[in-house]
């Protein structure tokens, strides 16, 4: 359950029924003509009418965003989707880690207010993201435009992203070699996920224009080692971290359904992601890509488990780099992470990213429970991991239940 400081009745813990995203595209790409609550609306009523969830029944909406334009972009999209005025919705801002931390949020009320339904996820529409500036130092001045806000004040560095993932692989001693060989293990393994129709469950076509999109636009199935090799250093001068061996800029919504272990035996679902607990940790923001290894190690040692126990991992590949440093320090073997495919090949959604691990991992452990015995599945632990701009991480832990 959530790692909340209270004793919360069984019947009442926080479990996951059903997860969706849209398609992940490449901002400027398939889906640059849909707003953030455009993306969103159509992943909340899927989920809805997946379960056959009244809408009236809904206790809030908790969206995880980065770079929208303000207001209250859950509000919006659920009123979009048709829930009725009487549902509120809220908005999580933690950067990378805002879906993730959105669906944390959502599980924590739930453990600590009761019965509920929820609906939690991200959404991040980078191609319709408005422009920002501060006001002129004088009232005729021009704006001051920025591409970026500050994550922490200057004499911490700041750095920005993929210079922070360069300081990581110098830190971590990550070779060149190895994140290029990541990155493409990454493509391939979505290629064979796409055709193999592995995405086709859990995620929401979208109609564009005239276009509906149905598949991740990422996966670059003539990707090959000598390709990655011919990319020169992105951010630093002789650098190792690369255009190839980083994620790109994508446009994405992902959401869940959350409710009590009562609740969704009420409703008669086969099975859910038991939530047993979070963390999230702070680390330096000039090693910012590190934070899901502080985040993930507290996590697993507050559970006594060893990594080797965690059946399934998903960690969002912002760089190959930090994902590399972060799997290397929790001792999981890179090969045991990111079955299909992650960021690298799927792209990076900023706010959406953390709440696609957590509709990856339900995929997966459904696919999964269809090659273990019976008294296995209850063993499934699953393990979502996010390291965020600013120098922090989070990571969930989950059990997969059959009902």
């Amino acid at each position: 359950m959530p790692d909340t400081g209270a004793t919360v009745d069984p019947s009442l813990q926080p479990v996951i029924i059903a997860a969706l995203r849209t398609p992940v595209c490449r901002a400027g790409g398939q889906l640059k003509a849909l707003r953030a609550e455009e993306l969103l609306a159509p992943v909340l009523r899927s989920l809805l009418d997946a379960t056959g969830i009244d809408s009236a029944a809904v206790s809030d909406v908790v969206i995880g965003n980065a770079v929208g334009g303000g207001g209250n972009l859950a509000r919006h999209a659920a009123l979009l989707a048709g829930l009725p005025v009487s549902v509120p919705g809220m908005v999580v801002d933690r950067q990378c880690g805002s879906g993730l931390d959105a669906i944390v949020l959502a599980s924590r009320l739930l453990a600590a207010g009761g019965d509920g339904i929820y609906l939690a996820g991200g959404v991040e529409s980078i191609s319709t993201a408005p422009l920002r500036a501060y006001p002129g130092a004088a009232p005729d001045a021009e704006p001051e435009f920025f591409s970026r806000a500050r994550f922490v004040p200057p004499q911490f560095g700041d750095p920005d992203m993929g210079v922070a993932a360069e300081n990581v692989a110098r830190r971590y001693g990550i070779s060149r070699d190895r994140q290029d060989a990541f990155a493409l293990r990454s493509h391939e393994r979505a290629v064979a996920a796409r055709d193999a129709s592995r995405f086709s469950g859990e995620t929401v076509p979208l109609a564009a224009g005239d276009v509906v999109v149905e598949y991740d636009d990422g996966p670059r199935r003539s990707l090959n080692a000598a390709v990655l090799g011919r990319f020169p250093a992105a951010f630093v001068p002789g650098g190792t971290v690369t255009a190839g061996n980083s994620c790109f800029d994508a446009d994405a919504a992902s959401a869940v359904v959350i409710t009590s272990l009562r609740r969704a035996r009420e409703l008669g679902v086969p099975d859910a992601l038991r939530v047993l607990g979070s963390d999230t940790a702070g680390v330096d923001p000039e090693l910012l890509g590190i934070g899901a290894a502080a985040a993930g190690s507290r996590l697993l040692d507050r559970h006594g488990l060893r990594p080797a126990e965690v059946g399934l991992v998903e960690f969002n590949e912002a760089f190959a780099a930090q994902a590399l440093a972060c799997l290397d320090a929790l001792g999981i073997d890179p090969e045991r992470a990111n079955l299909d495919g992650g960021a690298l090949a799927l792209g990076h959604g900023y706010g959406a990213s953390g709440a696609v691990l957590v509709t990856r991992l339900l995929a997966q452990a459904r696919a999964m429970t269809g090659t273990l015995p019976a008294d296995q599945d209850r063993d499934l632990l699953a393990l979502a991991l996010i390291s965020i701009a600013g120098g922090m991480g989070t990571a969930a832990l989950f059990r997969y239940l059959r009902f």
